[in-house]
């Protein structure tokens, strides 16, 4: 029986004030959606409420870019928290201008915040979000440790692992967890974004990380779970947990419950297959019935069972994926 689809990554802004290796390929000018192109905040709020919750979804998560560079992002928010169908609503972000925003974010209605840091160390972190100015690392660490006093739990972290680049601080990221209640996600490096980067560095299979744990402290199944792929260890006695999303080494398509929706309207079916896609913004403009927009929808719906199967490892027409991570949404 097929997995319930039910779980929207909404991407707000493709613009980010990171340039991070894996997703944005250094020396590469990217064409950013101009203002007009980007779904407006009621175009948003209508495809929510007329299409996507009445095909189901009850659950979303708001990505980028850098959501927070998004103008109204808190209303956004409150907007959909306020939907009566809305289970969850959570957020991936930088964290780099999350200080002076947790408060406003979580008195809006948003419950649950991932935040990428690929490092611990200040030198290495500004390498990896092309960062050549002063330091960022302090004011996204402000950034974390902001969003924790103001309540988010569980408050993750992501982690890219690229090999020769931050594969040595696996141990020392883990170890967050031990007196915290933050949850580490531990992600294989993907071919979307820099493709020359992951042709030279390739990816470190999740189960490699894990023994080096297992080593160091012992490693048992979590109990925390959340809406995504991630397969969910503690160290013994940790407060936090380890989650380990294993897209390339161990392919979860069996367990997909989502669709990613671009900053500029296109609908997504599979992160892998760029071939299957919807462009929602374009319908809407053109005034197409909202019935029938769905009916789009639902199509694409019964499709990605087979897109996820048969076409994830050809979901290009030319092998080379046109759009960067930052374009689609993570």
């Amino acid at each position: 029986m097929p997995n319930k689809v039910d779980y929207l990554r909404i991407s707000l802004i493709d613009r980010c004030n990171f340039r991070c290796q894996y997703c944005m390929p250094e020396g590469t000018e990217l064409d950013y959606v101009l203002q007009q192109e980007l779904l407006t905040q009621t175009e948003l709020l209508t495809l929510l409420e007329a299409v996507f919750v009445p095909l189901g979804f009850t659950r979303f998560r708001l990505t980028g870019g850098e959501p927070l560079l998004r103008p109204n992002v808190i209303e956004i928010v409150r907007q959909i928290a306020a939907l009566p169908q809305t289970q969850d609503l959570a957020m991936t972000t930088n964290a780099f201008l999350l200080a002076g925003m947790a408060q406003d974010l979580y008195e809006a209605g948003l419950r649950r915040i991932n935040i990428s840091l690929d490092s611990l160390n200040s030198e290495t972190f500004d390498k990896i979000i092309g960062n050549r100015g002063r330091s960022r690392w302090q004011q996204t660490w402000e950034g974390i440790q902001a969003a924790y006093q103001v309540g988010f739990n569980p408050l993750k972290l992501n982690v890219v692992v690229i090999p020769g680049v931050n594969d040595t601080e696996v141990l020392d990221l883990a170890a967050l967890t031990l007196d915290r209640e933050w949850h580490v996600r531990f992600i294989e490096f993907m071919p979307i974004g820099n493709a020359q980067l992951y042709s030279e560095r390739a990816w470190i299979p999740s189960e490699e990380l894990r023994q080096s744990i297992r080593q160091r402290w012992g490693l048992s199944e979590g109990q925390v779970k959340g809406n995504g792929p991630a397969d969910v260890f503690q160290i013994p006695g940790a407060k936090g947990t380890l989650g380990f999303i294993s897209q390339m080494s161990e392919c979860f398509c069996d367990r997909c419950n989502r669709m990613r929706l671009s900053a500029d309207g296109w609908l997504r079916p599979c992160l892998l297959n760029e071939t299957g896609q919807i462009d929602l913004k374009t319908l809407l403009r053109q005034d197409t019935p909202l019935d029938t927009i769905r009916d789009k929808v639902q199509f694409l719906l019964e499709m990605k069972p087979e897109i996820n199967y048969k076409q994830r490892d050809s979901g290009t027409q030319t092998g080379v994926y046109s759009r960067t991570m930052s374009q689609i949404g993570g």
